[in-house]
């Protein structure tokens, strides 16, 4: 029944305007606003819809991930747009003082916040 619907994911975010400065500017993606959502545009046609939610908690997972070529270009590059980089040093999972993550067995990533909290990544594509 679903297997020719175009899906979307979304997730909440506790302000719109917030989360326009930040995709649409900060992180460059086309977005647009309407009736309170917010679509991000992303690269290949997977669009992504925000909708505020007053009681909103941030994810405790990262629910938008970026392939990238480099991750270290891209930290640096969102390091200088105001982007921080979040740092781990838990078993299995450890950053260097940048944030990078270049665990054996998994993709070099590195983890950062929208201003709601939401988790994201840039992950270097192979």
């Amino acid at each position: 029944m679903l297997r020719d619907s175009h899906a979307f994911s979304g997730f909440s975010v506790d302000d719109i305007a917030r989360a326009t400065n930040f995709y649409g500017g900060t992180l460059g993606l086309e977005v647009s606003a309407s009736g309170g959502l917010l679509t991000l545009y992303i690269a290949g046609g997977n669009n992504v819809l925000l909708y505020s939610k007053p009681n909103h908690v941030p994810a405790t997972f990262t629910v938008l991930n970026f392939p990238v070529k480099s991750v270290d270009k891209a930290v640096e590059t969102l390091g200088k747009l105001g982007v921080r980089f979040e740092t781990y040093d838990l078993p299995g999972l450890k950053t260097d003082e940048r944030g990078i993550c270049r665990s054996e067995g998994g993709p070099v990533i590195a983890w950062f916040k929208d201003p709601a909290g939401n988790i994201l990544s840039v992950l270097e594509a192979t």
